[in-house]
């Protein structure tokens, strides 16, 4: 074995007494145990920096014709980067659509769809696409979805046991809260919901859970479903004396506080149907049958559009409980709504003034005769114009004796019959007599009830 300076060759590389260029392996550091801490560099005061030498002189191109080392530039400038070709800009087209690009990105495809039309157009397609990935309206399916599709069906295939036209709003109406509740766990059924109306004087509120709601909806369909022939829902608990309020809080003392929340659901959905069903086979003749309400009845007409208002109404207090959008009824329905509620009116001042609530009537009407008239507008979907006879319940309204003039907009309007405003609350135009004005107003209030 030779050492690192013998060589037997013919003739020694870099002459004598040089080291060969390539040296033979030595052994690594590591091999002789852990390699030793390296010293701290004190720090240098602060001062100027020198250029570093360069091993290699490398010339260096200029942007301007400044001396590097006299001139303005102490150094050298390199060239801006060239710009990303076609390929790569018409690649990030879908990035910059759905604003996923950097801002250097989007400043050089903003930059390549003013020369390129071809990909401007491309941008174009992108950003409406992008569009309709983000719709700015619910996903769920349209409430009305239903009723147009029989619409639909109808029209091509009249049924052979039509729906009435009085009890189509009552069945849409029952149909939407239905969807509503199935789409709930068990926590929302729970949900606590604050039922209003107005009694007459001023407004009053009571408290309950979803299941409450929907289980008072069915003790006060009830009443409807007894007068069809149809089993009563609170069977022995109903009490002696018809009546909503009664028949709620008969409902509400039987429930059992560890049941199911639930249970009420399929009870009253079973029930609309039942009654939507048997309301239709019985024919035209049916429409006419008295519906006793307690102090007062209704046809069996006027009470399916009644079910149909309070079953919206309802609805809404249950949306606005687990903050669920909820849309009112179709124009047409709303309209026959906002009609029974015009209708009522003659009726609920002349109770109002027999309990000491209205004034009395300015003038004494003979029977037929029309008598003082206020002209009710509700403006929107489902409005229309009512005379109210304000003198008689039996009188008929008439343009001709009108004494005051007032207009409203129909969600305006529905929301003081509900009992979800006041009377002194409620945006009203209104010109004339404001005596008359103000009993109408709290007559439509007085409507509600629990």
């Amino acid at each position: 074995m030779r050492g690192p300076d013998e060589w037997d060759g013919p003739e020694r590389p870099g002459g004598p007494g040089e080291r060969p260029r390539i040296p033979s392996p030595r052994p690594a550091a590591e091999d002789h145990g852990p390699l030793p801490d390296v010293p701290r560099v004190p720090h240098a005061p602060p001062g100027p920096v020198p250029d570093p030498v360069p091993p290699h002189h490398v010339p260096v191109e200029y942007e301007s014709d400044d001396d590097p080392v006299t001139g303005d530039d102490t150094g050298p400038r390199h060239p801006p980067p060239a710009a990303p070709s076609h390929k790569v800009l018409k690649s990030l087209l879908g990035a910059w659509a759905l604003s996923a690009c950097s801002p250097e990105e989007t400043a050089a495809v903003e930059a390549h769809l003013t020369d390129c039309a071809a990909c401007a157009e491309e941008a174009l397609r992108l950003r409406d696409a992008v569009g309709l990935l983000h719709p700015a309206d619910s996903l769920d399916l349209d409430p009305l979805l239903r009723s147009r599709v029989l619409e639909g069906c109808l029209g091509r295939r009249p049924a052979r046991i039509p729906v009435p036209e009085w009890a189509t709003p009552y069945d849409a109406e029952a149909a939407k809260l239905d969807a509503l509740l199935r789409d709930m766990g068990e926590a929302e059924w729970r949900a606590p919901v604050r039922l209003r109306w107005f009694d007459g004087r001023e407004p009053v509120e009571r408290g309950t859970t979803v299941a409450g709601v929907i289980g008072h909806l069915m003790a006060v369909d009830g009443m409807v479903a007894t007068a069809l022939g149809l089993p009563d829902p609170l069977g022995t608990a109903a009490p002696e004396q018809p009546g909503p309020r009664r028949r709620t809080e008969a409902y509400w003392q039987a429930l059992d506080e560890d049941a199911d929340p639930r249970a009420p659901h399929d009870p009253w959905r079973e029930q609309s149907q039942a009654l939507t069903r048997t309301a239709s086979f019985a024919g035209g003749g049916v429409a006419e049958l008295s519906v006793p309400y307690g102090k007062f009845s209704l046809a069996l007409r006027d009470a399916f559009l009644d079910r149909a208002f309070e079953t919206w109404v309802h609805a809404g207090d249950i949306a606005e409980a687990v903050d669920y959008p909820y849309k009112p009824p179709a124009a047409g329905h709303l309209h026959l709504l906002v009609d029974l509620a015009a209708r009522l009116l003659p009726g609920t001042l002349a109770q109002r003034r027999q309990a000491g609530l209205a004034a009395p009537a300015q003038r004494l009407v003979a029977a037929g005769a029309p008598g003082r008239s206020l002209h009710l507008e509700v403006e929107g979907c489902g409005g229309g114009d009512w005379y109210i006879a304000l003198d008689s319940p039996g009188a008929v309204g008439s343009p001709d004796h009108t004494v005051a003039h007032i207009a409203l907009d129909s969600d305006e309007f529905c929301q003081l019959a509900a009992g979800h405003i006041s009377p002194e609350e409620t945006a009203v135009g209104q010109k004339g007599e404001r005596e008359a004005i103000r009993e109408v107003l709290f007559a439509t209030a007085a409507l509600s009830r629990l």
